[in-house]
């Protein structure tokens, strides 16, 4: 059997070609631990690869998204407790009030001290959350004092916080829903009738500075503060079971995380062992393609002869 000598040329230089091409891949490989650089070299993978970070992109802001809301309704959280101490101090007051042994000026001074009370509550209510916003509010302000003395509460929903795909939460309320006790709920969230604690409170604190006070006047409104109190509750806990679906979703994100990481390593990632060995292979077998093209090359018709 003849062989051409360009065509024995020609195969030996074609696989060693492709021996070392295949080395300098796993060596690739290895060095970047990637398994390809290019689309073409695995385009479903690459496809699959893209998904992957679409998604990992938007969970990422889901996830920030989800650390404003928690951060927001732990503040709302802590705010509405500070209004019940309040609520409960004017209880407390209002009952000393209602003892009929105090002189003008104590009555006067516990006047004075319910009067104080609206303030703290109109002050917590402005307070700022961590987007800059009235905390009950949703914009500039979540209480304001009209000249005439009445009392102005935002009464506009606030806008929920995306958390996913269709998915929002609503992290705080507004100070009409705080501040209203009974009222109709109307198609556009706001509140239509019942009574404003705030505007109750001052007309508590305004009769008992009153030097016409009439102990009857303060008749009910125990029970006034208490429904107050009731309705405060009643909205942390609505936004205590928002916490908990917060909670939940911040769990999920976290293990679909842990999830794609895994099917992206699947995909992307060099198995280092593998490449080690198969490296070694093909090093191996492209040493002993040069080796023996060496010896073939050498060889010459007096070699035959001898």
């Amino acid at each position: 059997m003849q062989i051409a000598t360009s065509l024995f040329y020609d195969r030996s230089a074609s696989a060693m070609t492709s021996l070392s091409a295949k080395a300098d891949s796993l060596q690739t490989q290895i060095s970047t631990t990637k398994r390809f650089s290019a689309p073409s070299q695995d385009s479903v993978a690459y496809q699959r690869l893209q998904g992957l970070a679409r998604d990992t992109a938007n969970d990422k802001v889901y996830t920030a998204n989800l650390g404003t809301a928690e951060s927001v309704l732990k503040q709302g959280d802590t705010s509405l407790s500070a209004m019940t101490d309040q609520l409960q101090s004017a209880v407390t007051l209002v009952t000393q009030a209602k003892n009929g042994t105090l002189n003008a000026v104590d009555r006067k001074a516990i006047g004075e001290q319910i009067a104080g009370i609206v303030a703290s509550l109109t002050a917590i209510a402005n307070t700022k959350d961590a987007r800059g916003q009235a905390l009950f509010g949703g914009g500039d302000g979540a209480a304001a004092v009209a000249t005439d003395g009445s009392f102005a509460l935002a009464a506009k929903p606030v806008s929920g916080i995306p958390i996913g795909d269709g998915q929002s939460v609503q992290a705080n309320e507004t100070a009409a829903r705080i501040f209203t006790v009974g009222g109709a709920t109307k198609a556009d969230g706001s509140i239509e009738g019942g009574t404003n604690t705030l505007a109750m409170l001052s007309a508590i604190a305004t009769a008992l500075q009153s030097d016409d006070f009439k102990p009857g006047s303060l008749d009910g409104s125990l029970a006034d503060i208490s429904a107050a109190s009731d309705q405060v509750t009643s909205v942390q806990a609505s936004l205590g079971a928002r916490a908990a679906r917060v909670d939940l979703e911040t769990s999920r994100l976290k293990d679909v995380g842990t999830d794609r990481e895994a099917t992206r390593s699947g995909l992307e990632d060099t198995d280092i062992t593998s490449a080690v060995v198969e490296l070694q292979k093909t090093m191996t077998v492209l040493s002993a393609t040069q080796a023996s093209f060496s010896k073939l090359s050498a060889l010459s018709l007096f070699d035959y002869l001898r």
